[in-house]
C-alpha cells in the first residue's frame, strides 16, 4: 500500500483530532479532582495530628472526621482513575480513526465500543466527584456539629 501523500493525510488527521478535544475537557476535570484529593490529603494528615494530641473526649469526633477524610479520599482516588480510563480510552480512539482512515478499515463496531467506554468511564468519573462533593458536605456538618453524626 503507498504511502498517502499530505493532501490524503490532512483528512485522516481532521477525522481523528475530534476526540482531543474531549481529552482536553477530562484534563481539567482531573486537575481539579487531583487538586480536591490533595486537600484531602493535607486535611486527613491535620486530623490524624489533632487525634494525637487531643484529649480523650475530643477524639471520637475527630475520628468520625477522619474517618469521613479516608472515605473520601478513596471516592476521589476512583473518581481520579475512572478520568484516566476516559482520556486512555478518548487516545485509543483517536489512534484507531487514524489507523482506520490510513489503512481504509471499516472498524465501526470497534470504534462505537472505544467510544461508549470512554464515555461511560467519564459518566462514572463524574458521580464518583458528585459522590465526594456530597460527602465533603457531611464532613462539614460534622465539623461544625463537632463530630456528631
Amino acid at each position: 500500500m503507498p504511502i498517502p501523500s499530505l493532501t490524503e493525510l490532512i483528512p485522516i488527521l481532521q477525522s481523528a483530532i475530534g476526540p482531543v478535544i474531549l481529552i482536553s475537557g477530562v484534563g481539567l476535570l482531573l486537575l481539579s479532582m487531583t487538586n480536591r484529593f490533595g486537600r484531602i490529603v493535607d486535611r486527613a494528615r491535620l486530623l490524624a495530628g489533632a487525634v494525637a494530641a487531643a484529649e480523650d473526649a475530643q477524639r471520637p469526633a475527630l475520628r468520625a472526621q477522619l474517618a469521613v477524610m479516608e472515605r473520601r479520599a478513596d471516592v476521589i482516588r476512583r473518581a481520579i482513575m475512572l478520568g484516566a480510563v476516559s482520556v486512555l480510552m478518548a487516545a485509543l480512539l483517536i489512534i484507531t480513526i487514524f489507523i482506520a482512515a490510513l489503512f481504509h478499515l471499516n472498524p465501526g463496531l470497534l470504534v462505537a465500543l472505544i467510544f461508549i467506554v470512554c464515555l461511560g468511564a467519564l459518566i462514572a468519573s463524574l458521580l464518583e466527584f458528585l459522590h465526594d462533593l456530597n460527602m465533603s458536605l457531611h464532613a462539614l456538618k460534622m465539623e461544625i456539629r463537632g463530630g456528631e453524626r
